[in-house]
């Protein structure tokens, strides 16, 4: 039984799910957009929250905590010199999921996550 697991399956073993979403984040930290499916960003947005609050610490042993889940130095230094200090004051929900409609190949629902 999955008690309390908040994390969908999405049809993926635990090892490629994580790489997924760790992957989503970081290039949403990059990028500042991401087009993905609405199954793969509802699971992304709460993981890429998490980050950003580490990022508003900006202490070393959360730069410590980001660097083991991503392992790219140009994307945890994006996160603690501009977009961590971009959101000191706001309390939480830094993301934003924007419906795009289906995808034209096999009609899967397609989102957009944006940083606020």
């Amino acid at each position: 039984m999955r008690h309390r697991q908040k994390i969908p399956k999405l049809s993926m073993k635990r090892s490629h799910r994580k790489s997924v979403l760790t992957n989503l984040a970081k290039a949403l930290i990059k990028y500042e957009k991401v087009d993905t499916t609405f199954a793969c960003g509802k699971a992304a947005q709460p993981y890429a929250e998490k980050m950003i609050t580490l990022g508003r610490r900006g202490d070393l042993h959360a730069r410590r905590i980001v660097f083991s889940k991503f392992q790219d130095k140009e994307v945890v230094d994006k996160l603690f010199t501009e977009i961590g200090p971009r959101y000191k004051d706001r309390p939480g929900g830094y993301t934003r999921l924007l419906k795009l409609g289906p995808r034209q190949g096999d009609g899967a629902e397609m989102v957009r996550i944006l940083l606020v």
